[in-house]
């Protein structure tokens, strides 16, 4: 059984010592550049305002929660698109149903206003 996973801790030596190996050599080779531009954030090369610690509106995060639901949700379509011929009419009325979840999802969205943008 050991003898089964060697090229698996082969691969993850080679690879462990590899990635150390390329570290200390940017570590030891790499110049360093301490300079004052060098150090700073850079924001579409406006000079950074305020504090990173700055608090945002709880609808930042409320869209950005929204979008990826729906977009992930919307992804499974691609697959029942490209089987659609061999899962007949009941695959069709569980993905109608699917689809009929998401607009109501969508809709209780919209009517607590998560996606009016104020």
């Amino acid at each position: 059984m050991p003898r089964d996973f060697l090229p698996v801790l082969i691969a993850l030596a080679f690879a462990v010592g590899l990635g150390a190996a390329l570290l200390g050599l940017s570590l030891l080779l790499g110049r360093v550049r301490g300079s004052r531009t060098a150090q700073t954030t850079y924001e579409s090369g406006i000079p950074p305002i305020g504090h990173a610690r700055e608090r945002f509106s709880i609808k930042f995060y409320l869209v950005a929660v929204l979008f990826i639901l729906f977009d992930i949700e919307i992804v499974f379509l691609y697959p029942w698109a490209a089987t659609f011929g061999h899962l007949g009419l009941l695959g069709l009325i569980e993905m109608l149903l699917f689809v009929a979840i998401l607009v109501l999802g969508l809709a209780y969205a919209w009517a607590k206003g998560a996606l009016e943008w104020q």
